[in-house]
């Protein structure tokens, strides 16, 4: 049964990844991405990462989802025309993920990988996180909330200026 609930949720996560680019339309793109979303998260719930899969959906599924649509509702940003097809851009493209394809073909094997399941254990419920969040990541995690309070004071701006 997990087995196939792995590859349920990984082939949904992936063809609402593809929608997300593929969908002309910014708000069938933003709903795609909170199908990747929500996919991401039960793959997390599957891993025993529980914790990790509910920041997943209350941060990313719920407060940035609504602050895409709020801002592509605010921007009335229409879908796009479809434009002619480059094929250089194309071409140039698929030469690149050809060429990082064979990179990671080569890379990987290589490398020495080896899991530390103690570590990931230890680091699994919410008390230790936040021990290492308002601890030794103390800088960074108040800079992402700075980020996140000039994202939003930018979404104001842009809003009072086409009342």
């Amino acid at each position: 049964m997990e087995g196939f609930l792995f590859w349920f949720l990984a082939v949904v996560l992936l063809g609402s990844a593809v929608a997300v680019v593929v969908n002309r339309s910014p708000v069938a793109s933003a709903l795609s991405l909170v199908t990747t979303i929500l996919a991401l998260a039960g793959l997390f719930g599957l891993l025993g990462a529980y914790f990790l899969a509910a920041v997943q959906v209350w941060v990313y599924a719920g407060a940035v989802m609504v602050l895409f649509l709020f801002i592509v509702m605010l921007l009335d940003l229409k879908a796009e025309e479809a434009a002619p097809i480059r094929t250089l851009g194309m071409g140039a493209g698929l030469l690149t993920v050809i060429l990082l394809g064979a990179g990671f073909w080569h890379a990987i094997p290589a490398s020495a990988w080896e899991a530390n399941g103690a570590r990931a254990e230890e680091a699994n419920n919410a008390a230790s996180i936040g021990h290492l969040l308002f601890g030794a990541y103390l800088l960074p995690f108040e800079a992402v909330g700075l980020l996140l309070l000039v994202a939003m004071v930018g979404v104001i701006v842009l809003s009072k200026r086409d009342v």
